[in-house]
């Protein structure tokens, strides 16, 4: 684990010691490397996926297989060539730059710190999320109970993932700078180390993570600080690449409405899933699996991508202010052909 930086380091140090000297260069080089064809990008979906097609697909902890299998659609009309357990948004990039994940689910952030490291990605699908989906933790024995209190405190810092904003979003609404905490450079998987040794103050959880974190530190002093900041696009991506193969863009195509679809499944069958994922798979007890279930957001697939598109720019906006990365036009990073798929496979409640 890396350790924490000395006060006023430069912010372009922090996006070398998260993504590495090459990654680093590439984003300040502002040219995508991706060579796509930007007429195939352009081109009309084909209305059947060609047989023989195969994608590599993200599924964090087997989440999108069990939600699939669970909700009877598992019926792909394409082959899994393989489920890759990989969730965080720099890992994601690095397994799209290796051409060794095709398509993948993340939040607003991972593409548009793609997109600065120089790699070219699109954006196919989209869930709005209006609840938050993360809680502020603090280390044990915290006198932290506020935003307000983060002032000058070490605060866990993922650049490239929903955390990182969500982080730089609460400090805004507080009336606090970047600058007025440190900002200790982590992935999301060392925030929970980290808390655990002190090496920062506060660190943003999931929801899934915030109940057994504090039912081993609650009495130790650990609390968590809510807020009502969210991240609010939950995503498909895919590299410009996968999407420029008029096969591979049909699947993706037609995987979407099968997305949408097992998280209205999900929603609507919190029992079910409680047991057969959070208990059955995360070693959750019922009452950790039904907390968690409890701040879960209703699925919502717009029709439209306007909003979205605003949200994005904002947070773009936003880390172009604190020189995490250069201001840019965020449309380049939406596929709009794929951009009424999900509403179209779900229920008229769950577009709005």
């Amino acid at each position: 684990m890396p350790a924490p930086p000395a006060a006023g380091l430069d912010r372009r140090l922090f996006l070398t010691s998260l993504l590495g000297v090459t990654a680093a260069a590439a984003g300040l080089s502002g040219c995508a490397e991706a060579g796509a064809d930007e007429a195939a990008l352009k081109a009309p979906l084909a209305g059947k996926v060609p047989p023989g097609t195969r994608l590599k697909i993200s599924s964090f902890e087997n989440f999108q297989q069990i939600q699939l299998k669970l909700a009877g659609l598992d019926d792909l009309p394409f082959e899994v060539a393989e489920w890759l357990n990989i969730g965080a948004g720099p890992d994601v990039i690095n397994a799209f730059r290796a051409k060794s994940l095709d398509l993948a689910n993340n939040a607003g952030i991972p593409p548009i710190q793609a997109f600065y490291q120089g790699f070219d990605a699109r954006i196919v699908a989209i869930n709005v999320t209006r609840k938050p989906n993360y809680l502020f933790a603090t280390k044990p024995g915290s006198d932290i109970r506020t935003v307000a209190d983060f002032k000058g405190r070490r605060l866990a810092f993922s650049q490239g993932q929903a955390q990182g904003v969500v982080l730089l979003r609460a400090l805004k609404e507080a009336g606090l700078d970047h600058d007025d905490a440190e900002l200790v450079p982590l992935t999301s998987n060392q925030f929970l180390t980290a808390l655990q040794s002190g090496q920062v103050d506060i660190a943003p959880l999931g929801i899934s993570q915030a109940p057994a974190y504090l039912t081993q530190y609650g009495s130790k002093g650990a609390r968590t600080i809510p807020t009502d900041v969210v991240d609010l696009l939950n995503l498909l991506w895919a590299p410009a690449e996968v999407l420029a193969d008029r096969a591979k863009a049909a699947a993706v195509a037609a995987y979407i409405p099968y997305w949408a679809q097992g998280a209205v499944w999900q929603y609507e069958h919190p029992d079910v899933w409680n047991r057969e994922y959070y208990v059955k798979t995360q070693n959750l007890t019922p009452a950790q699996a039904e907390s968690i279930t409890a701040l879960a957001n209703k699925p919502c697939f717009p029709p439209r991508w306007d909003e979205a598109i605003a949200w994005e720019q904002e947070t773009a906006d936003l880390l172009a202010e604190g020189g995490y990365v250069k201001k840019f036009d965020v449309g380049v990073l939406f596929d709009r052909r794929f951009e009424s798929l999900a509403a179209r496979a779900v229920p008229a409640e769950y577009r709005r």
